[in-house]
């Protein structure tokens, strides 16, 4: 269970989700198989306790699926990335999604690893499309994590039953 409880981004979370998209990731933008995305206009889950913000989640919806942009716990290993997946995935059911799915990069082995574990797998790989996500978001970095250079898309994706 998460420190702290989910609930959906409001209309006057819209400031608050800015600022630490902004913060978290360097722009206001997101990238994603050669799409921008805007997070701090997109739905999404906080979690929360005593008014302080512990995790974000936006995503967005399109042909049956329900494709998380970004998610973030701002303290790791309490259980707020676990409880924003969830919340996405319940989402997606009673949206009438058939999936869930994400985009990453080769580098993030942390977040290739939780979400294995959380019932996504590996859909596809784009070899070299982080050139491409450059052009559009000049701001991602050349070299991530462990000093791996960011070259490549990873999607992963969990498939879900629609509610009955």
């Amino acid at each position: 269970m998460a420190e702290g409880s989910v609930r959906p981004v409001e209309e006057a979370d819209r400031i608050v989700v800015a600022r630490l998209v902004l913060e978290l990731w360097g722009a206001h933008t997101a990238v994603a198989h050669g799409e921008v995305f805007f997070p701090a206009s997109l739905p999404g889950f906080l979690v929360e306790k005593q008014g302080h913000v512990l995790g974000l989640l936006t995503y967005a919806v399109a042909n049956h699926q329900l494709e998380i942009v970004t998610v973030d716990a701002l303290r790791r290993g309490r259980g707020v990335g676990t409880a924003l997946v969830d919340a996405a995935v319940r989402q997606a059911r009673a949206l009438g999604c058939n999936r869930v799915r994400l985009t990453t990069t080769n580098d993030n082995l942390d977040a290739i690893r939780f979400y294995q574990r959380r019932g996504f797998k590996l859909a596809a790989l784009r070899p070299d499309a982080v050139r491409e996500a450059r052009k559009l978001k000049p701001e991602i970095p050349a070299v991530g994590d462990f000093g791996i250079p960011i070259t490549d898309e990873l999607d992963l994706e969990r498939w879900v039953a629609p509610r009955q």
